[in-house]
């Protein structure tokens, strides 16, 4: 069997337009070839498989090269329109609808299939922009958190690749340069062009016309780096990612990328041998496996969860915490009982006031990192936690693993020492009764929320990528 299912309704399409080319009818074809011609129709209709050996036939009698039968590409507008049809009424989208499904038939004129088309097109493009909103984000990223978890935060694979691509470029240690980058993506067949009108909603642009991809002069706050983008923009290239169907695959593709940008900036060979060297030493701490690859505290302490128990057989996790106490990003294989919602989600949730990713906060001296022990409800955990700020607000981020881990890190001999009976409302959400005797219906206030909580993102062929901009963006710099 040929085993292109995928391709089928293209290979049943080119099987009918040569035919008719040759003028010949389906008895007509079917007698020379010994099918009977039903048989021939099902596989013209894109139902039914054909032997190599019966394609062979074919191909000798309409007298072309079976190569011919086997183009990807439509042989026809009627053609790809038709095929565009087949596949959108066996789409789970169509089958949603609970219609029936409609034939092509000869008197069905262009425009009309024209029309029919578009239809579909603008309800998948709908359906796209639906999911694309913060129910749906939080849905995926639960899902997502929960399966990296079983994976320990590790990927092999993109570790496999982001390896092979520092070998080839010649870089051994250190620093990784921007001239390595732009290396590696000369070998892609991209230049990396820096310029000053991207469009608002993106935070890089890859032109496949012209090779360039196209990047900020400068980078832009929350730590995206220009070797980071610049990194993130070629593994999408490299892991052949097309536009995503589903939010879950958008958010599955920025993983990826993220992942691979990490693992290039911090290799795994460099990372490890250095993580060993410190484990080995009891003096693990994430400032030094910062500043060794020249990267942000943030990205140095999410490189660590992807090592820490694949190499190191460390379970640990992972914190970043805005000022206000939610949590923007969180990782853990370690136990460590996270503040969730009724969905299981943790994006926006508020950790303990007594956790070392709040009350490094509260400290005079924020220049080097805070260390904490935390007895919870699962357990004790060793932490170090370093803050930072952007422009709208202050962060922290942290670093956990269960008490047993705590000899092979920097600061384990801290006498600070807290209990979070968290999820527990008497142990830190609870007003104390007499301040709430004192205060209640004596008071009002206004809350402070985030506008992005209930807004969709800006809907378009990528999630959050305004099209226009876009398009008209990559349009100005083509003439250049």
């Amino acid at each position: 069997m040929l085993h292109f299912v995928n391709d089928l309704v293209t290979l049943g399409q080119r099987m009918r337009h040569f035919r008719t080319n040759a003028g010949l009818t389906l008895d007509q074809l079917g007698a020379d070839v010994g099918i009977a011609s039903s048989q021939l129709s099902l596989m013209e209709n894109g139902k039914r498989e054909p032997r190599l050996s019966l394609l062979s036939g074919i191909a000798d009698r309409l007298g072309i090269a079976v190569s011919a039968l086997l183009d990807e590409t439509a042989p026809s507008e009627r053609a790809a329109l038709e095929i565009e049809f087949e596949r959108a009424q066996s789409s789970p989208l169509f089958a949603e609808l609970g219609l029936p499904t409609l034939r092509v038939g000869k008197t069905m004129t262009d425009d009309t299939l024209r029309t029919i088309v578009g239809l579909h097109r603008e309800l998948a493009r709908r359906a796209r922009e639906a999911i694309a909103t913060p129910e749906e984000a939080r849905r995926a990223n639960t899902e997502l958190r929960a399966h990296m978890r079983t994976l320990d935060n590790h990927l092999p694979e993109i570790e496999e690749l982001a390896q092979r691509e520092v070998n080839a470029v010649g870089h051994v240690s250190g620093a990784l340069t921007h001239r390595s980058v732009g290396r590696m993506a000369e070998r892609l067949g991209f230049e990396l062009v820096y310029v000053a009108d991207l469009p608002h909603s993106a935070r890089s642009v890859t032109d496949f016309a012209n090779g360039r991809i196209y990047l900020p002069p400068a980078s832009i706050p929350g730590g995206h780096g220009l070797r980071s983008m610049a990194l993130q923009a070629i593994a999408h290239r490299l892991l052949e990612h097309t536009a995503p169907t589903s939010y879950a695959e958008f958010l599955q593709q920025r993983l990826q990328i993220n992942y691979f940008a990490a693992a290039t900036l911090m290799p795994r060979e460099q990372s490890v041998d250095f993580l060993e060297r410190a484990k080995s030493d009891r003096n693990i701490a994430v400032e030094d496996f910062r500043d060794a690859f020249g990267v942000t505290h943030e990205a140095a302490a999410l490189r660590f969860t992807n090592l820490a128990t694949a190499y190191l057989g460390i379970a640990t996790h992972f914190l970043r915490v805005a000022g206000d106490g939610s949590i923007g990003k969180a990782y853990e294989n370690d136990g460590l009982p996270l503040p969730v919602d009724v969905t299981g989600s943790i994006e926006g949730e508020i950790v303990c006031r007594n956790w070392s990713a709040r009350n490094a906060f509260v400290r005079t001296n924020r220049t080097t990192e805070f260390y904490q022990y935390t007895d919870t409800p699962r357990g004790t955990f060793f932490e170090s936690t370093q803050t930072g700020s952007t422009v709208d607000d202050e962060f922290s981020i942290t670093i956990g693993v269960p008490f047993d881990d705590a000899k092979w890190f920097r600061g384990r001999e801290t006498m600070r020492r807290e209990i979070s009976r968290c999820p527990d409302a008497s142990c830190c959400r609870r007003p104390p009764a007499e301040l709430a005797d004192h205060w209640a219906g004596r008071a009002w206030t206004s809350a402070k929320v985030h506008a992005h909580i209930f807004s969709p993102l800006p809907s378009g062929t990528f999630p959050g990528v305004d099209d226009r901009e876009l398009y008209e963006f990559l349009e100005s710099h083509a003439e250049i």
